[in-house]
């Protein structure tokens, strides 16, 4: 059976919509039984040999006058290099038994520009409702806009024709930490952190706070003194918690890191009033790691999530977003990145993670 090629589509006539349409997802109906398949789902069932070629018309203008039929390869090479990364995603979520179209006006409800393909659930097809996956297909050198993550399945196609799967998601992090704090504990600003010489017991072993000074081997804080983070203390300075000055500590996290900091404390303050216990997350490359649910330090779970705190514009690229997620599922945790406006509004949350379709 052969196709003709018609603008950005190939249309099939004969028995067209039963024997692809109707039985396995392919295409769209045009009326009676003929087809419009796409060039990828066309490409696909060229390489399939489910159709034999397709026929481009001659064009005058372009000096042609007969018709030329194309296999798989002249079909590739007419529809240009962008297509090969969509048709490799295409045919291995078709290999794995999925059906799937095109995300455009005139193939499914509510197209979204930014994305490939719609995939829906196993056992059901286009003529359904249901949505399992937008898929946006992307080359490992491409970027990635942050603003354009969530609610997606970014499909990564490397230079090997290798496809990483990477689910992201609108992130609702809630906990139920939190403890009742005090009022101006001396405190003293000494470079990149606050040290509190007298602080109550309850700072650290409820709320988590800080670090005591000399906690070794489980014996905690046989001094009493307790050191934070300048995140920390800039944030206890505003709820009145510390002696220092609120502005104080917050210039000095700015002199530190720049306006890097007001971005971290924006999103500390957040995780903070979720009911979320965020501590640094260097170790693993992330601004934070996070707990949900702290009653006492002495019975302290595995932290859940890291916390990776950029700007509202910042632009991934691939391999970063791989690199994170492969980090955080190493050990056991959920990536979440934190977008912050200018106006140092947090405007997203968004959680990215390994996917096996």
């Amino acid at each position: 059976m052969n196709g003709r090629l018609r603008d950005d589509e190939v249309v099939v006539g004969g028995d067209a919509r039963q024997r692809y349409y109707d039985s396995s997802g392919y295409g769209r109906p045009l009326g009676g039984q003929e087809i419009a398949l796409s060039r990828v789902e066309a490409a696909y069932l060229l390489f399939k040999g489910d159709i034999d070629s397709v026929v481009r018309t001659g064009s005058a203008s372009r000096g042609e006058s007969d018709d030329e039929e194309m296999g798989f390869r002249e079909f590739l090479a007419d529809a240009g290099g962008e297509i090969v990364a969509r048709f490799l995603v295409y045919a291995d979520l078709r290999d794995r038994g999925f059906y799937l179209s095109p995300d455009r006006e005139g193939w499914v409800d509510a197209p979204r520009s930014n994305d490939d393909f719609v995939v829906y659930p196993r056992g059901k097809g286009p003529w359904d409702d249901s949505v399992l996956y937008r898929i946006r297909v992307v080359g490992e050198r491409a970027d990635v806009p942050a603003e354009e993550l969530g609610d997606a399945v970014l499909a990564v196609v490397d230079e090997e024709s290798e496809i990483t799967y990477l689910e992201t998601d609108e992130a609702d992090l809630r906990g139920s930490s939190g403890t009742d704090l005090p009022h101006g504990v001396a405190a003293d600003l000494l470079d990149d952190r606050v040290l509190l010489w007298d602080p109550p017991a309850g700072l650290h072993e409820r709320g988590f706070y800080g670090q005591p000074l000399d906690a070794r081997d489980g014996d905690r804080n046989r001094s009493g003194i307790l050191q934070l983070s300048l995140v920390e203390a800039a944030y206890l300075a505003r709820e009145g918690v510390l002696s220092l000055d609120a502005g104080t500590v917050r210039e000095r996290g700015r002199t530190v890191e720049g306006r890097r900091f007001d971005r971290r404390l924006r999103v500390y303050r957040a995780l903070r009033e979720r009911g979320i216990v965020p501590k640094t997350g260097f170790k693993f490359g992330a601004d934070f790691r996070t707990y949900a649910d702290v009653e006492s330090v002495d019975d302290l779970g595995h932290s859940e999530c890291l916390v990776r705190v950029l700007p509202a514009d910042h632009v991934f690229s691939p391999r970063d977003l791989s690199l994170d997620v492969r980090l955080a599922h190493g050990v056991r945790k959920r990536m979440i990145f934190a977008l912050v406006g200018p106006n140092e509004q947090i405007t997203d949350w968004i959680s990215v993670s390994r996917l096996t379709p």
